[in-house]
């Protein structure tokens, strides 16, 4: 279920129209190349701009890092408690570091500290080498993971950040990472809204600067070399919505957090995130051949709509399937799709918030012969009486 629900999130990032709506709320213009604004539980995108043109993303790579390092956790391949030696590449790579050194043994638990709080390009190396042997080999797990998260804009080189060659990400991609690492990993997410961490007697605090300046932020990651400028993946929550902001390329350490800023107020200001009931989103279809007339459509993961605030009450619900649909049906088969619209009769692709997969509720056998015989009749009277209320003879 977890999966489908990741598939179902990426989907909706995808195909999230970027042509606004005339009653969408008119997007800020922020001083940067470019940035995302995206529902972490609806998954859709509210506000982008070149949001999927591929650019250095410095340390917000570590997020794709702590993401793998969080996975092998869950799974019980990796405890906090293991402690993990030090290579002299760690302790060489220079730049953000925990200041670690070959005669030392960390804890994993304090290198996930050392990456998400202040960054350790050292933190980063250690545990790319103890989960895959080297950091290429790690780099390729990377890679694998961006492709299954949807990643469609992004290679990983290394585990750090640092700058080579053919090591990119997006504004968009890195939003997706972002709500992924939160959706996911419930449990250590919590680590990114730290201030500060001290190890081995220095104490380095977070340079997230809206950890400080906006109480709803609650992460997550910063980023900045010569070539990428300076950028930051922020999360916030207020009430049932949360917002993921990505901005690349902003010209200081301060712009980045007053950037930021503006795309999450700009979220919180005019947008809400709704969840629908149940029976506002089920529907019941007609099936021939089967041993029953009549099919109930779930929705196949839980539904979360991004509204602009004042018209939640124009939200409706317009199902898509291939009809006919024909027996045998299994359980949790996919079968069409619900639009969540603004607007009754709209055919608009901008009207259109979001795309929720259904399915089958239940079984539906195939009826015997005589059943097949009798709704193939059905069909073809539906069908008749269709033809005359639209003007159409029927032979």
């Amino acid at each position: 279920m977890a999966f489908l629900k990741t598939i179902i999130f990426i989907a909706t990032v995808l195909c999230s129209s970027t042509i606004y709506a005339s009653n969408w709320p008119t997007p800020p213009t922020l001083e940067a190349k470019s940035w995302a604004l995206i529902d972490a539980r609806s998954g859709q995108v509210v506000v982008e701009h070149n949001a999927n043109i591929e650019l250095p993303p410095a340390s917000l790579t570590k997020m794709m890092t702590l993401y793998l390092i969080f996975e092998d956790l869950k799974l019980g391949r990796l405890s906090e408690e293991d402690h993990l030696p030090v290579s002299h590449k760690a302790w060489k790579i220079g730049g953000s570091t925990m200041f670690l050194e070959p005669r030392m043994k960390p804890k994993v638990g304090d290198l996930i500290h050392g990456i998400a709080t202040f960054s350790g390009n050292d933190a980063c190396i250690v545990m790319a080498e103890h989960l895959a042997g080297s950091e290429s080999a790690f780099a390729e797990r990377m890679n694998s993971k961006a492709k299954e998260l949807g990643m469609t804009h992004s290679h990983f080189i290394n585990a750090t950040g640092f700058p080579v060659e053919n090591h990119y990400s997006s504004a968009m991609d890195m939003a997706i990472l972002a709500a992924s690492l939160w959706r996911d990993f419930p449990k250590y997410y919590e680590i990114f809204a730290e201030k500060s961490f001290t190890y081995d007697g220095r104490k380095q605090p977070n340079r997230n600067r809206l950890l400080w300046s906006m109480p709803e932020v609650d992460g997550l990651k910063t980023g900045h070399t010569q070539a990428a400028g300076y950028c930051l993946v922020a999360s916030a929550e207020r009430d049932n919505t949360r917002f993921v902001s990505s901005v690349f390329g902003t010209k200081s350490d301060r712009q980045r957090a007053k950037q930021s800023k503006v795309l999450l107020t700009h979220g919180f200001r005019n947008f809400v995130t709704l969840r629908p009931m149940e029976r506002d989103i089920r529907r019941e279809i007609d099936v021939y051949g089967g041993t029953s007339e009549r099919l109930w459509l779930m929705p196949a993961a839980d539904v979360w709509v991004t509204v602009p605030k004042g018209l939640e009450k124009q939200l409706n619900f317009r199902l898509r399937y291939d009809s006919p649909m024909h027996a045998p049906i299994l359980k949790g088969q996919e079968i069409g799709s619900i639009d969540a619209v603004l607007g009754k009769n709209t055919d608009k692709a901008a009207d259109i918030l979001v795309h929720i997969p259904m399915q089958a509720a239940r079984d539906v056998p195939e009826a015997s012969w005589f059943g097949r015989q009798w709704d193939a009749l059905r069909l073809w009277w539906k069908n008749r009486e269709s033809n005359k209320d639209n003007g159409e003879s029927t032979p």
